[in-house]
């Protein structure tokens, strides 16, 4: 890349994040390449909602998984039709649905019989009729992860085991049409092993539900959990065995998927999206403290990692980039705010650094800067450059302001 981010934070300030386009097509494109010819891929717009990178990857083919009408805001920003939308989550509100629904958006993930009736009551209003894909919560798992959302007591799915005598229910709600399953069960799988695993064993619960209670399955999402490094140094990892294994577990279980019965789909945040940002930030100030070396950034919790600061999430420790051969040291990195948990890394080996010297952290393009705590403390959000061969696109940044009813 050719912009100087010493001019970029001259100009626009500092934190920023740069986001570049050429990786989220190059993302894009691994994953496709994974995967079997015909297997619809979703992209989570939690990871991240700027409406360039939802654009860039609508324009190579991705739908949107939105789950608020925030996301629904910004995947229609991005050009998405509202056919090519799923709508998920466990908390959908009447409002939410109704503004949903009035938008075009017409399949939906569901999490309970209530969820289920939910949806079709706001249906119903406005007679039409609503796809719903029944989230599975199943009892076992096939792979490992550093999230597991299945297999335990949950707010998402309906437990697999109280489904066949649920399904009288489920498939007689006024305003809905049963078109598949949804069973998203890891996050970040540890490695390709464990991702076929995790498959193969979704595909196998989806089967035999199928068998079990006759759930019609014209659409199949097997979730995700493609891995990629966060705030750190890495490289995605190419899934090189994963087409092949997913098409023999598909054959296995679902024959006539080649010819659409069912259609099967994937979801992916992190993976399309994560190496594509950095996060752009300047040393404050430096300071010891009883033998420890603290570097104060002004990024913090506030734009980046914010949950893990209050115990909410896995804590995050961060990569920072250092020139071939430049000696590091151990520092703790910490951000500007006025709290014990504004840690972006503990004793980390960094470069010597000094006030006033800009600070690269990688890997930051999902998961940063809306899931973080933007308005603790009332500081700015960061500006979001985005680039394109080269050049800048788009600069803007997310403001927020008091609206008094």
């Amino acid at each position: 890349m050719s912009i100087s981010y010493d001019d970029l934070t001259s100009r626009f300030g500092s934190p920023l994040y740069v986001y570049d386009l050429d990786k989220v097509a190059a993302a894009h494109d691994d994953l496709k390449a994974a995967l079997p010819d015909g297997v619809t891929r979703y992209f989570s717009l939690k990871a991240n909602p700027h409406p360039e990178i939802g654009r860039t990857l609508r324009e190579r083919g991705a739908r949107a998984e939105i789950s608020s009408t925030g996301e629904l805001d910004a995947a229609f920003a991005a050009g998405f039709d509202a056919a090519e939308i799923l709508y998920t989550g466990p908390g959908k509100t009447p409002d939410e649905l109704a503004v949903a629904l009035d938008a075009g958006v017409r399949t939906f993930s569901v999490e309970s019989l209530s969820d289920l009736r939910h949806v079709g009551d706001a249906a119903t209003v406005r007679g039409v009729v609503a796809d719903c894909l029944i989230r599975v919560n199943s009892a076992e798992s096939g792979g490992t992860t550093s999230i597991r959302m299945t297999g335990t007591p949950s707010q998402f799915g309906i437990d697999s085991e109280t489904l066949p005598a649920l399904m009288p229910e489920l498939s007689a709600v006024p305003g809905t049409r049963l078109a598949g399953v949804h069973l998203f069960s890891l996050s970040n799988a540890k490695d390709e092993g464990s991702l076929i695993a995790e498959f193969r064993h979704t595909a196998a619960t989806a089967a035999r539900l199928r068998e079990e209670t006759g759930m019609p399955i014209g659409l199949l999402d097997l979730g995700g959990g493609f891995a990629a490094p966060y705030l750190s140094h890495g490289e995605r990892t190419f899934y090189a065995g994963l087409r092949a294994a997913l098409e023999e577990v598909l054959d296995g279980y679902f024959p006539g998927w080649r010819d659409g019965t069912p259609r099967v789909a994937v979801e992916s945040g992190r993976y399309l999206v994560g190496d594509c940002g950095e996060l752009v930030c300047t040393v404050v100030n430096v300071k010891e403290s009883r033998g420890r070396r603290f570097v104060i950034l002004d990024a913090g919790i506030n734009v980046l990692g914010g949950m893990s600061g209050l115990g909410r999430l896995l804590p995050i420790t961060v990569g920072v980039d250092a020139a071939p051969g430049e000696p590091t040291e151990p520092a703790t990195l910490v951000g500007p705010l006025c709290t014990p948990g504004d840690i972006l890394g503990r004793n980390v080996d960094v470069p010597r650094l000094n006030p006033g010297d800009v600070v690269t952290i990688p890997n930051a393009g999902a998961y940063g800067m809306t899931a973080s705590l933007v308005m603790f403390l009332g500081r700015p959000a960061p500006a979001e450059v985005v680039v394109h061969g080269g050049e800048v696109v788009s600069i803007s940044r997310v403001e927020f302001h008091r609206k008094y009813e």
